[in-house]
């Protein structure tokens, strides 16, 4: 008599999505930080818009996109429709909300960045354990022919330079073009690197 052995399940696929969520009113967060950098940065001056969303990070076995859209519309553990918008980006080939030639700035509390009550909602709802995190992109648009660099904008060294970042408590990454799916990794650090790491997408700076 022979056994039949059953074959071993595949371990469900892991996906990642980005949900890039807005105010659906101004932002007065945006617009008191572009004032501040027009007053007081080196660099203000050549910054025509500055807009925040926040971008959150859905790793692990994640269903299709009508579903996920579905799951994130069911929770204000990511967003109320009320007041936000909420644009899902499921694919590396989907390109993210922000104009073309803009850049963009992820912040992220450095070992703060999960969401574990987003994640406990979701493994209730779905039976699916998954990673959330969450940082704030804000997305620039300069001048034509502005020549400083965006670094200037973002970690803050001193009264002229930077605004976005504060390297004592937060991570940052700067893209453009088409951002990375995944993005929103740990950044791994060593003990000769500055404590706030870049990294960025095609064309970053």
């Amino acid at each position: 008599m022979t056994t039949r052995v059953a074959p071993p399940k595949r371990p469900p696929r892991v996906r990642v999505a980005q949900a890039w969520i807005e105010l659906l009113a101004p932002d007065p967060a945006a617009v008191s930080a572009l004032a501040v950098m027009r007053a007081r940065l080196d660099a203000g001056g050549e910054v025509v818009t500055l807009k925040r969303m926040r971008l959150m990070e859905l790793r692990g076995p994640l269903p299709t996109r009508p579903r996920l859209e579905r799951l994130l519309d069911a929770s204000s553990q990511f967003f109320n429709p009320h007041k936000e918008r909420c644009i899902l980006r499921n694919s590396g080939r989907e390109p993210a909300p922000v104009p073309a030639g803009a850049r963009v700035v992820v912040v992220t509390e450095r070992e703060g960045d999960r969401r574990p009550a987003a994640e406990r909602w979701w493994l209730h709802e779905t039976g699916r354990d998954i990673e959330v995190r969450e940082g704030v992109a804000w997305i620039l648009e300069f001048s034509p022919g502005a020549g400083r660099s965006t670094a200037d904008l973002v970690v803050l060294r001193d009264r002229r330079h930077g605004l976005l970042c504060n390297p004592l408590s937060e991570d940052h990454r700067i893209g453009s073009g088409r951002l990375p799916l995944p993005w929103l990794a740990p950044i791994e650090l060593d003990s000769a690197t500055p404590s706030v790491a870049v990294a960025g997408g095609e064309g970053s700076s």
